[in-house]
């Protein structure tokens, strides 16, 4: 048996529980962003969206690019470091949660209310949820039929693909791709009208607090 295949089968546990803990936060951020969603909120003014052009293509395939720049490197994190995967597993889940936070907190109005997409429409609470939790209508022909709006502070996107770009830092060809997709990514974001320049500055400063909580270690001083 190849030794990678090995350790991953040995960690399978873990493995698990990581990815449980990490759905499970998911969940409770999408629950937290169905109950905001009901509550009326301003759109504001940008500084940074008012000198951009909405890009209708970036729109479409704003979920299908961050998938494409998302999913092959984390498939890879964990197949050469399964054990670094279960920490970013862990650390993704905490910026979930957070995130679900921050979005009941702050109740921010979309963008651009002409182009933010149908909402929840006529659906009960359970019934969005379990549209917005399912892979299947997120990424099929149903996703228009629940779509959050005011999901806004701070980005998911930009989060995900940011905190993927720390995990792999200490691998420099990894890092520079991963880079490249979080910029596309952040791009597609603002050119969608999706959210808020806030909303991108925001994941950046949660994101890098939390991996540095789980991950920095004080160096120890030089003996004199």
């Amino acid at each position: 048996m190849p030794p990678r295949l090995a350790t991953l089968l040995s960690l399978w546990p873990r493995l698990a529980a990581a990815l449980l803990f990490r759905f499970a936060s998911y969940g409770a951020m999408t629950a937290l962003a169905v109950w905001a969603e009901r509550r009326p909120a301003p759109t504001l003014p940008d500084l940074v969206l008012a000198h951009l052009p909405y890009v209708e293509w970036a729109a479409r395939a704003n979920y299908w690019l961050w998938l494409a720049c998302y999913l092959p490197l984390a498939l890879l994190l964990l197949w050469q470091e399964p054990r670094r995967w279960i920490r970013y597993m862990v650390a993704g889940g905490l910026v979930s949660l957070v995130r679900g936070l921050t979005i009941a907190l702050t109740g921010l109005g979309p963008p651009d209310p002409a182009r933010a997409g149908p909402g929840l429409g006529e659906r009960t609470f359970g019934e969005a949820w379990l549209a917005l939790v399912s892979p299947v209508e997120v990424f099929g022909n149903n996703a228009l039929s629940a779509y959050l709006t005011k999901d806004l502070f701070f980005s998911g996107h930009t989060a995900t693909t940011f905190l993927l770009a720390l995990y792999l830092w200490h691998r420099p060809r990894l890092r520079w791709v991963a880079l490249g997709g979080h910029a596309l990514v952040v791009a597609s974001v603002l050119l969608a009208r999706l959210h808020y320049a806030i909303d991108v500055a925001g994941a950046w400063a949660v994101t890098f607090a939390v991996f540095a909580l789980l991950e920095w270690r004080p160096r120890e001083r030089e003996a004199a």
